[in-house]
């Protein structure tokens, strides 16, 4: 299970505007092709252009972007994040605290709270849940390393929960787990197949209506949701064969929202009436993944990884043959933020500093030192050679993917400048799927978002963490391997001290960084649009210079308001939309067709 994404940076003014003004016009020929359908008379619709991928709304066992978006606005956790900052807020629970030194975390449940179909949501629904990640294989397919710590789950009365920890444990475990209702799930015969597309009973503020495969999602507002019932009726997913089509359908008012833009399309979209802008600061990491030597976690190797790369030097004279700031400027227009490890500069206080010794920049002629150390000389047209084999590797790209496609470009002659021959073998994004989960590349682009606690990240960077070539078993970032990483991960997991905590963090980055399994290029920042004269009042996360959709919660879409009730109709197509459409945003961004799990098995955004 490996992770994929795209890149970004500043073309020059001339390039820009050229390129926006041919994308003006490729955009204004483009046909916006949506699935349409009637909305009731009055309702208040916010409409979101999208071609996410979606194998179903199960959330103990999809790790697909546009449903573990969904599951945000249909299912409470007990803790929330917040809108602010992504500290630590409420959720179903009121209060907290902990014991023995981190062991024991209790919970008090919010009184009177009732599921969207008006039954009461009490402590044994959260129990319930919980015990079943933890006893069943197929309930703990999607969240089950945010329970292998768990010891057991009680509930002394109707609205206390109590988690008794197998170690104490520093990030909060009532965080990152959809709460599902005891009385509908308890009754599934087989729930690791049950699809929950249609007539969903939640807790978040909407819930899922209907669901046709590339066509449209829809989700109703819920009237009991305990911060009060959104401002809007419904939110409607509609689906767009390409990216050009959906902007346009942003300009012409077809839409009214749309997130994942290129720097291009952003660039061509800027100005156009009655749509604003928002440049955020994003929670996801974009970069290229190795195949340093995969093997599942019992050790058995598999793939087709050339055997050059199990050498660590050789990896890192990648990383220092690659201008990565000249790749920001050139492919992304500096629409990114400078990167160092897989956590998000977003996050500041885990983030790894630019300034740890382990991190570098671009140097060929270092690069070149570390592939002689590495052994690998220079031979026929600079391209090196050792034990009569050359140094070619494949570069396993998304044909679609322009900001893949144009980074392949710079990087091949770089390549070739340190004696490495790089091959870029595009292909669809299904075929990329199938052939990284077999391990059958040398290098691909590979992105992840995150959540604010780096736990869950860090987990999946573990040995244990590592699925077979079917992709059974674990869920990796990259398929790396360190026991040192590993024993840095525990310690972190269980360190109550919050500035040691953020210490050990920072030395299992920058041991990531110095092992190179993978290249983090950049924090890319994500390019949304909105219809300024139909909706007002959208929420940013973090509020100073972040994002609206893909959040790591609710809020984006919380506050949101109709201009007028005529406009937030949704007369032509609408279908009703609920307030808050952080999920939208996130669907763009993934593919129909295949789709890849939060990594590299979606086309856009995160495990949650």
């Amino acid at each position: 299970m490996f992770a994929q994404h795209t890149l970004r940076r500043h073309l020059g003014a001339c390039l820009a505007g050229l390129a926006a003004m041919a994308l003006v016009g490729s955009i204004a020929a483009a046909p916006a092709q949506a699935e349409t359908t009637e909305a009731a008379d009055g309702s208040k619709v916010l409409r979101i252009a999208t071609d996410g991928f979606i194998d179903s709304f199960n959330p103990f066992t999809s790790f697909y972007l546009m449903p573990t978006n969904t599951f945000k606005y249909m299912y409470e956790n007990l803790v929330s994040n917040s809108a602010e900052d992504t500290s630590v807020t409420e959720g179903l629970a009121t209060e907290w605290d902990t014991g023995s030194g981190g062991k024991v975390w209790t919970y008090k449940i919010r009184p009177d709270m009732k599921w969207s179909d008006d039954e009461p949501l009490t402590a044994e629904d959260v129990a319930w849940t919980y015990n079943q990640m933890m006893e069943k294989d197929e309930m703990s397919v999607a969240n089950g390393g945010l329970v292998e710590n768990f010891d057991k789950v009680e509930t002394p009365d109707d609205q206390t929960v109590v988690i008794t920890l197998k170690n104490p444990q520093a990030n909060n475990p009532g965080q990152e787990i959809p709460v599902v209702p005891k009385h509908i799930w308890s009754k599934i015969d087989k729930p690791g197949e049950f699809k929950n597309d249609e007539q969903t009973v939640g807790s978040g503020p909407f819930q899922l209506e209907s669901y046709e495969a590339n066509k449209s999602v829809t989700l109703k507002a819920n009237p009991n949701f305990w911060r009060g019932e959104p401002e809007l009726d419904q939110i409607q997913y509609r689906y767009y064969t390409n990216s050009d089509a959906q902007v346009q359908a942003i300009r012409s008012g077809e839409v009214d929202f749309i997130t994942g833009l290129s720097p291009e399309q952003f660039t061509a979209i800027e100005g156009a009436d009655n749509v604003e802008t928002n440049v955020g600061n994003g929670r996801r990491f974009q970069g290229i993944s190795i195949n340093s030597g995969l093997a599942d976690a019992d050790n058995e190797e598999f793939g087709t990884g050339n055997e050059a790369l199990k050498d660590k030097k050789v990896r890192q004279a990648i990383r220092a043959g690659i201008d990565i700031d000249t790749l920001r400027d050139q492919v992304l227009q500096d629409y990114a933020q400078p990167a160092t490890s897989f956590v998000p500069s977003v996050y500041e206080k885990f983030a790894l500093p630019a300034d740890n010794p382990v991190v570098s920049g671009f140097d060929v002629e270092k690069a070149k030192e570390l592939l002689d150390e590495a052994g690998w000389k220079e031979g026929s047209e600079g391209i090196r050679e050792k034990d009569g084999k050359t140094l070619e590797l494949r570069l396993l790209t998304d044909s679609d993917a322009t900001v893949e496609q144009k980074t392949a470009k710079f990087l091949k002659p770089w390549m070739k400048d340190i004696g490495i021959q790089l091959k870029n073998e595009a292909s669809d994004v299904d075929t990329v799927s199938e052939r990284t989960t077999k391990g059958d590349y040398d290098m691909y682009f590979s992105g992840w978002s995150l959540n604010p606690d780096p736990d869950y990240q860090l987990f999946i960077n573990t040995c244990d963490s590592r699925p077979d070539a079917e992709g059974s078993g674990g869920t990796s970032q990259d398929g790396y391997c360190s026991k040192t990483f590993d024993k840095l991960y525990r310690q972190q997991h269980v360190e109550l001290d919050e500035n040691k905590r953020i210490d050990l963090v920072h030395q299992a980055l920058a041991q990531h960084y110095e092992d190179t399994a993978s290249i983090t290029l950049w924090y890319p920042n994500q390019l949304e649009a909105y219809r300024s004269d139909r909706f007002t009042g959208f929420t940013k996360q973090p509020t100073d210079g972040g994002i609206i959709a893909n959040q790591v919660g609710y809020w984006g879409y919380t506050s949101v308001e109709p201009v007028n009730a005529e406009d937030a109709s949704g007369e032509g197509g609408g279908m009703g939309a609920g307030g808050w459409v952080g999920i939208a945003a996130a669907a763009i961004v993934v593919i129909g067709g295949g789709g890849f799990l939060l990594s590299r098995r979606k086309k856009s955004d995160d495990r949650e």
